[in-house]
C-alpha cells in the first residue's frame, strides 16, 4: 500500500482514518491508545489483542487532543500536528519524501522520488525486532516501562563493539559487573557482528554484517517454519527478559496463537535489578517474587522495584555507639549471593571467624563466606545485585547479615498513691478558706495594677518606635504593602542594580531613613509570565521564615507593576564567592555553606505545610548575608505539591547543568529533582569551580561530576583540593564527595532525601559507597 503526499491520520475513527495498514493487514502504522490519550507507533493486528512493536518519540507524553493529526506533508515530511499548530517530526530524513509504505514485514518506510528508501522504522528499534530485521553494532533495544506504557523502561540489550550481545539494567555503565546475560560471541579482534531475526527459520542469528553469513544461532529452528502465516518477533520485555515469540495463525479460532520459542535468561530472577536495592528474587510456583534481605523492609510494599531500606537508623561509626557488638545479631542465609564489589576482603579460616570480623567492624553490614577460597567479603548497604541461586544448585557460599536487636522497653511501675490529708476540726477548715480567699483577692489586685502599667509602657514604646520610623511590629507577622512611589524613592529611581534574572532586575534600596537596606525585585517581562513569577514567589516564602531562606518583607501591586521587597544580602551570591571573588572561602566555611543550603532545601521539602520543589537550585540563587550565612532565593520557578502528593508533571524548569535527568525524559518530577541540583552545587562548593569548565589542564576535567567520580574511584581525592587549602580534612572531603555522587544518580529512587543529606553531612549517619553516575 503506497501512501501519497498529503495523506493524514486522526486519533479518532472519523475521517481521516486512524492508521495505515500493510497490504496483508497484519501490521498497522498510526495512532494507538495509551491511558487516556494516543501515541504514534506500529502494531501487530490480531483479532483479540494488539501488540505494539515500535513507538515514535516513545518518551513524549500521550496526545490528549482528538484534533491532532499525523500527516505526510506536501513538502515530504512526516509530522505530528497538535490542535495548537505545534509540529513534532516523526521521521528525521536526509531529504524530502515522495511517498511512504507500511510493509508486510512490519517496517514503515519513506521513499524519495527515485523510489529509494530514505528512512525506515527498522533502523530505530524500541523494544522489539521483527523477522528480517537486524540489530547492528552499537544498536540497542530498551524495554518498555510496563505492559501498557511503552516509554523507556529499566533494561537494555546492546550489540557491543566487541561483538558480544549483552543484557544490562538501563542506568548502568555497561560494565561486566552489571551484565546479567551475554551471547558469548566476544571477539578479541571484532568482526562487526549483528543480531538478525531470520523470518524463514525463526532463529536469532549472530551474523557478519559485511558478508551476511551466520556465525552462530542463539536458538533452535522453529517447528512451524514451513507455515506461511507465521510472524516472529524478539522483544526485550518489561521484566528484563529477552524473549522470542512466534505468532501462528489458528484457523479453528480465526486468530493467532502466541507462544514463547526462546528466552534469555531462562530464570527471571537472574535479571539484575529486578527487585531493587537490598532485595532478592525467588521463584514461587515458577513466578518471580521479591523479598527483602534481613534487617530491611520494603520502601513501598506496592512497588517492589523501589527495593528495601534499613528498618533501623544508624548513628555513625565515629561516635563509637555502633561498635557495640551486643546491639546486633548475625543472621545467615544459604544460596544467597550478590554481584556488588566488597569494600574489604579478608582470609578467614571459618565462617565463625567471618561472622566475628563483620560483627566487630562497624562499617560491615553484610558479608559472604566461601568454603572454596575461604575469603570473607564485606559489604555496606545498599546492595544492588542480590540474587538467590536457582533451585537445585548447590552453593558453598554463605551470606551473613548484621541485624539490629530490637530491645524491649522497661515495664512502667504503677504510680505510688498520694495520701489524702484529713482535717481535724471545723475551725481549721474556716481558717484555710479565709486565707485562700485573701490570697486570691490580693493576687488579682496585683495582677490588675501590673497589667495596667505594662500595657501603658508598651503602648508608649510602640509610639516611640513609630515616631523614629522603624518597621512596625505587624511587619514581623505580615507582609507590608508598599506603594510604587515609596519603592521608587527608596531605590533612588531604581538607580543601583544588584543583578538581573529571567523575569526582571533587582535594585538596592533603603527604608527607615536609610537605616535598613533592602533589595527590590521589579518584574519586567510580559504581564502573564511576570504575574506567574510574582504569584510563585509570594506563595513560596510569603509566610515562611527560615534562617536559610531569603526573607520577603513586602510587595507592591499597582496596575501592571509587580515588585517584591527582600532583605538585603550584603555579600552577593555563592557563585560570586566561589568563581569570581579573590577571597575564596576556606574549608570549614565551605562545609558550613553546604549545610546551610541543605537545611534550607530540607525546610522546603519536609517542613512546610505542602512540599515545595524549588526547581532552580544553583549558586547564583544562593545569597550570602553579612555574616556569610547562605540563604536560598529566587522562588519564581517553584512547584507546589498537594499534601498527599509526591510527584507531578510539569514543563522543564531550571538551568542547564543543574537539571535532573527526569526533566529531559518528561518523567514525573519530585523533590528528588532538587536533590540532583544540590548534588551538583555541593561538588562545586567542594572544588570551588563550575560544573562545566573549558579552561582546564586535561579534557577529563571539563565536566566536574565526571572528574570527581574518576578521582573518587581512583582514590585521588587530593586532586580536588583548591590551592591554598592547607587544613582540608580528607575524611570530611571523602564524605562530601560521596554525598554529592549519591545526589546526582540518574535514578531518582537512588538519591537520598534532603533529611538524609543533612544527617550524612553532619556525620550522624554513615555514607555507603555510591555507584557510578550514569552520565559518567
Amino acid at each position: 500500500m503506497v501512501i501519497n503526499l498529503g495523506s493524514s491520520l486522526s486519533p479518532t475513527s472519523s475521517t481521516p482514518p486512524t492508521s495505515w495498514f500493510s497490504s496483508s493487514g497484519l501490521f498497522a502504522f498510526g495512532f494507538y491508545t495509551q491511558d487516556t490519550g494516543f501515541k504514534v507507533g506500529i502494531w501487530l493486528v490480531l483479532n483479540r489483542t494488539t501488540t505494539v512493536v515500535w513507538t515514535a518519540n516513545r518518551d513524549d507524553p500521550p496526545i490528549t487532543s482528538i484534533n491532532s493529526t499525523l500527516e505526510l506533508t506536501r513538502d515530504g515530511k512526516l509530522v505530528l500536528r497538535t490542535e495548537h499548530g505545534k509540529e513534532k517530526l516523526i521521521a528525521n530524513t536526509s531529504g524530502s519524501a515522495a511517498a511512504a509504505s507500511m510493509l508486510d514485514s512490519g517496517n514503515f518506510v519513506l521513499y524519495n522520488a527515485d523510489s529509494q528508501v530514505i528512512w525506515e522504522s527498522f533502523n530505530f528499534s524500541t523494544d522489539t525486532i521483527l523477522g528480517g530485521q537486524t540489530l547492528a553494532m552499537d544498536g540497542q533495544l530498551i524495554s518498555s516501562l510496563s505492559d501498557t506504557e511503552y516509554s523507556t523502561g529499566r533494561y537494555k540489550l546492546i550489540m557491543q563493539a566487541d561483538d558480544n550481545l549483552v543484557l544490562y539494567p538501563l542506568n548502568t555503565a555497561d560494565r561486566g559487573l552489571d551484565a546479567y546475560w551475554a551471547s558469548g560471541t566476544w571477539r578479541k579482534v571484532p568482526e562487526s557482528l549483528s543480531l538478525y531475526l531470520n523470518q524463514s527459520t525463526g532463529t536469532l542469528d549472530i551474523i557478519n554484517s559485511t558478508s551476511f553469513t551466520a556465525i552462530t544461532s542463539l536458538n533452535q529452528e522453529s517447528a512451524y517454519n514451513n507455515s506461511k502465516t507465521i510472524i516472529y518477533r524478539a522483544t526485550l520485555d518489561v521484566d528484563g527478559v529477552f524473549r522470542l515469540y512466534s505468532h501462528l495463525f489458528d484457523e479453528s479460532t480465526n486468530d493467532f496463537k502466541v507462544q514463547i520459542d526462546w528466552e534469555a535468561p531462562e530464570n527471571p530472577c537472574l535479571v539484575k535489578g529486578y527487585c531493587g536495592l537490598n532485595s532478592f528474587c525467588t521463584l514461587d510456583d515458577n513466578q518471580p517474587s521479591c523479598r527483602c534481605i534481613p534487617g530491611t523492609d520494603f520502601v513501598d510494599p506496592n512497588k517492589w522495584s523501589l527495593g528495601c531500606d534499613k528498618n533501623f537508623s544508624r548513628k555513625g561509626c565515629e561516635s563509637g555507639t555502633e561498635n557495640d557488638t551486643t546491639s546486633f545479631n548475625i543472621t545467615t542465609m544459604d544460596n544467597i549471593e550478590w554481584g556488588d564489589l566488597p569494600y574489604a576482603q579478608e582470609s578467614q579460616r571459618s565462617i565463625e571467624d567471618c561472622q566475628k570480623s563483620c560483627s566487630e567492624d562497624c562499617y560491615c553490614e553484610a558479608a559472604d563466606y566461601s568454603l572454596d577460597d575461604r575469603y570473607c567479603k564485606k559489604q555496606g548497604l545498599p546492595l544492588m545485585y542480590v540474587r538467590r541461586n536457582v533451585k537445585g544448585a548447590s552453593s558453598k557460599i554463605t551470606a551473613i547479615f548484621k541485624v539490629r536487636i530490637i530491645k524491649s522497653e522497661k515495664p512502667t511501675l504503677p504510680p505510688t498513691p498520694t495520701p489524702t490529708p484529713t482535717l481535724r476540726s471545723r475551725k481549721e477548715v474556716i481558717l484555710i478558706l479565709l486565707v485562700t480567699v485573701g490570697l486570691l483577692t490580693s493576687s488579682c489586685a496585683a495582677l490588675s495594677i501590673s497589667g495596667t502599667y505594662i500595657y501603658k509602657f508598651r503602648v508608649l514604646k510602640y509610639k516611640r518606635l513609630l515616631q523614629y520610623g522603624n518597621l512596625s511590629i505587624t511587619e514581623e507577622l505580615t507582609l507590608h504593602l508598599f506603594s510604587y512611589s515609596e519603592l521608587r524613592k527608596a531605590t533612588n529611581g531604581f538607580k543601583e542594580e544588584l543583578g538581573k534574572g529571567s523575569f526582571g532586575a533587582v535594585y538596592k534600596g533603603t527604608l527607615c531613613r536609610g537605616k535598613r537596606l533592602i533589595a527590590v525585585k521589579r518584574l519586567q517581562k510580559v504581564l502573564e509570565e511576570g504575574e506567574r513569577e510574582f504569584q510563585a514567589e509570594m506563595r513560596a516564602i510569603g509566610r515562611r521564615h527560615h534562617k536559610n531562606l531569603v526573607r520577603l518583607l513586602g510587595y507592591c501591586i499597582e496596575g501592571s507593576k509587580r515588585l517584591l521587597v527582600y532583605e538585603y544580602m550584603s555579600n552577593g551570591s555563592l557563585a560570586d564567592l566561589l568563581f569570581k571573588s579573590k577571597r575564596r572561602p576556606d574549608w570549614n566555611e565551605r562545609i558550613r555553606i553546604a549545610l546551610n543550603v541543605a537545611r534550607g532545601i530540607l525546610y522546603l521539602h519536609e517542613e512546610c505545610e505542602t512540599p515545595i520543589i524549588h526547581c532552580d537550585i544553583k549558586p547564583q540563587n544562593i545569597l550570602m548575608d553579612e555574616f556569610w550565612n547562605a540563604k536560598i532565593s529566587d522562588f519564581g520557578m517553584a512547584k507546589f505539591l498537594m499534601p498527599d502528593q509526591t510527584r507531578t508533571f510539569t514543563g522543564v524548569r531550571g538551568t542547564r547543568g543543574y537539571l535532573a535527568p527526569e526533566w529531559q525524559r518528561n518523567n514525573p518530577i519530585s523533590v528528588k529533582a532538587d536533590v540532583y541540583s544540590y548534588g551538583i552545587v555541593l561538588l562545586e562548593i567542594v572544588c570551588c569551580r563550575r560544573n562545566l569548565e573549558v579552561n582546564v589542564s586535561t579534557p577529563e576535567e571539563v565536566v566536574l561530576s565526571n572528574w570527581v567520580y574518576r578521582c573518587f574511584a581512583g582514590r585521588e581525592l587530593n586532586k580536588l583540593t583548591v590551592v591554598g587549602d592547607e587544613e582540608v580534612d580528607m575524611k570530611t572531603l571523602e564524605n562530601m564527595v560521596k554525598v554529592g555522587l549519591w545526589c546526582i544518580q540518574d535514578e531518582p529512587a537512588l538519591r537520598p532525601s534532603m533529611k538524609s543529606v543533612v544527617l550524612m553531612l553532619e556525620g550522624i549517619t554513615d555514607i555507603s559507597i555510591p555507584p557510578c553516575p550514569t552520565t559518567y
